[in-house]
């Protein structure tokens, strides 16, 4: 069956599983202070989309689209371990910029972490650049930051 992308809620039993994975992974990787990952409430929140790459009924991966004032952000982009290298963070990617689009939103930023070398290679792909912090994000040791104009 081909890869489908939908919306889906965080409190899906296989989404819950994904969120876990991606924040024992950050908790491993960075230290509390430079961890952003949103809880499940968060994820629920009106102005976040969540969504889902599906396979065979299987959740592979997720990522989030939060709004924000004059932009939108990516959070929670997460693919499964035996999914990875497979296409599916791209895919999901594409789908968040697309709804963006969609919504008349100009601008996507994110937040990574520098230890994601893969995570990085696909923004770098995928046209963003590097810029400062944003938001509510102060500079750190292991943060990088990017955006994509999508006019």
């Amino acid at each position: 069956m081909p890869l489908e992308i939908r919306t889906v809620s965080a409190r899906d039993p296989q989404i819950l599983a994904l969120l876990q994975a991606s924040h024992a992974l950050m908790d491993h990787l960075f230290p509390p202070e430079e961890n952003f990952a949103l809880d499940v409430d968060a994820l629920c929140a009106p102005q976040i989309t969540l969504c889902a790459a599906v396979q065979d009924g299987a959740a592979l991966g997720c990522a989030a689209l939060s709004r924000q004032a004059g932009y939108a952000e990516v959070k929670s982009m997460f693919v499964a371990p035996e999914a990875r290298g497979l296409g599916v963070a791209r895919r999901l990617l594409a789908h968040l910029e697309d709804l963006a689009r969609q919504e008349g939103i100009p601008l996507l930023r994110l937040e990574t972490g520098d230890k994601l070398a893969a995570a990085v290679a696909l923004y770098d792909r995928m046209g963003f650049v590097r810029c400062g912090p944003f938001g509510s994000y102060v500079a750190n040791s292991s943060s990088l930051f990017y955006e994509k104009p999508l006019t």
